[in-house]
């Protein structure tokens, strides 16, 4: 039982960290000075695959500033949950100097468990797009041969339901706050 409840606490605090740092990240913090917290009560595990990237292994070309496919394909599965509602999906970066979201969806249909290539050009009928750290609505395609590129996704208790005019940081902390599952494919540098 001491092990079960650790897990969740460790993922609890995984979501908090994640917020955090990608809202501070967004917005151009230097330091420290907001510190949001997820108030999500059981982080579920969500298993996110890809037929275009893999985990661990360099983005694919095509799906990069490099290329002109926009966003790559994904796809996503967990247990089922009875609370879910929505689906969010975060695309961001590190490197050893800085951060960057490249692409929030949100307000996607809970039934949906994919989406197609260049999704972001036809989003999923009721969802909505945030704009970016560069400002541009939709998947702003990553151009650093060498970083990390994250594509998480969100299994929500609600909606967001905030306009895609409303700032990052706020979109990203209405995620964090409703996050009830989560997972993440990560690609290493570009090819």
């Amino acid at each position: 039982m001491g092990l079960c409840n650790t897990a969740s606490r460790v993922r609890r605090i995984a979501v908090s960290v994640t917020a955090v740092a990608v809202t501070l990240a967004s917005s151009g913090c230097g330091s420290f000075s907001f510190v949001g917290r997820s108030q999500a009560k059981d982080i579920a595990q969500v298993n996110v695959s890809s037929p275009e990237l893999n985990d661990g292994k360099p983005l694919p070309r095509e799906y990069s500033c490099h290329g002109d496919q926009g966003s790559p394909p994904l796809r996503w599965s967990s247990r089922p949950l009875p609370d879910a509602e929505s689906i969010a999906i975060v695309v961001d970066s590190h490197t050893a100097s800085e951060s960057a979201v490249h692409w929030v969806m949100y307000d996607i249909p809970a039934t949906t468990t994919e989406l197609g290539a260049n999704a972001a050009a036809e989003p999923p009928e009721g969802s909505r797009q945030a704009k970016a750290t560069s400002g541009k609505t939709g998947y702003e395609p990553p151009c650093q041969d060498r970083a990390s590129y994250r594509f998480s996704v969100y299994t929500l208790s609600g909606k967001v339901d905030l306009s895609p005019e409303d700032e990052l940081p706020k979109i990203l902390k209405k995620i964090a706050d409703l996050t009830i599952a989560r997972g993440r494919l990560t690609a290493v540098n570009i090819e």
